[in-house]
């Protein structure tokens, strides 16, 4: 491995570690200029999840327990969406933000994240207890600034801009146990994709109203 891999793996593991799917990890290895860890603008699609109910279950349960169901959902989670080639970006409290189409490029980044979205609900539905917390799930795709962000003491990957931040509102309208999905990333799955239209929704944070979709499935 010559030294500019060897430095790069170095960074890829202190920044990516367990979050990083290994086929993203390899290809970004094997062409270091797609992790623009410097910062760039560029296509991506944005997944928040985060869990309904969390707070009447955390004031009946132990610490204990609450960690071991947030470590348990998390697993499900995480999987989905390393199966599908995304990046875990960060875990916040019960919520969880994930990417895809960066570090590494994914012509297709919209189709993964949302079959990550699904498989995500899904699992999630078959370890759930009937009253317990549930993910509700957003999604959406746009240009975003992404990149090592941070101070020179303590940086992580990360993405910002209108779209990722759409796709934290549409999260916060959605259902327990739903995806919910903006226009762009809707322009960009097979027109014959399960969707039900929500129409134009006021969302926090932004003058004009979103178009947004519940994601039911994908062609098969």
């Amino acid at each position: 491995m010559g030294m500019e891999n060897a430095r790069l793996y170095h960074q890829l593991d202190g920044l990516f570690r367990a979050y990083m799917s290994p086929d993203v990890a390899t290809a970004l290895l094997a062409d270091p200029a797609q992790a623009a860890l410097g910062g760039a603008v560029v296509d991506v699609t944005a997944v928040f999840a985060d869990l309904r109910g969390f707070t009447t279950f955390s004031e009946r349960s132990s610490p204990e327990e609450i960690v071991v169901l947030l470590n348990r959902y998390f697993e499900v989670a995480t999987a989905a969406v390393l199966a599908e080639g995304g990046t875990v970006v960060q875990f916040v409290g019960d919520a969880m933000m994930a990417l895809f189409g960066a570090p590494a490029r994914q012509p297709d980044h919209a189709v993964r994240a949302v079959r990550a979205a699904l498989a995500l609900q899904e699992g999630i539905a078959a370890i759930a207890d009937d009253d317990g917390p549930t993910f509700r799930v957003g999604v959406n795709t746009g240009p975003a600034l992404v990149g090592n962000i941070g101070s020179t003491a303590l940086r992580n990957f990360n993405a910002m801009g209108d779209a990722v931040n759409v796709a934290a509102r549409l999260e916060s309208v959605a259902e327990p146990g739903q995806v919910v999905i903006g226009e762009a990333t809707r322009a960009l799955l097979p027109a014959d994709t399960d969707v039900e239209a929500l129409g134009e929704l006021a969302v926090k944070g932004r003058r004009g109203p979103v178009t947004a979709f519940r994601l039911k499935a994908l062609p098969a």
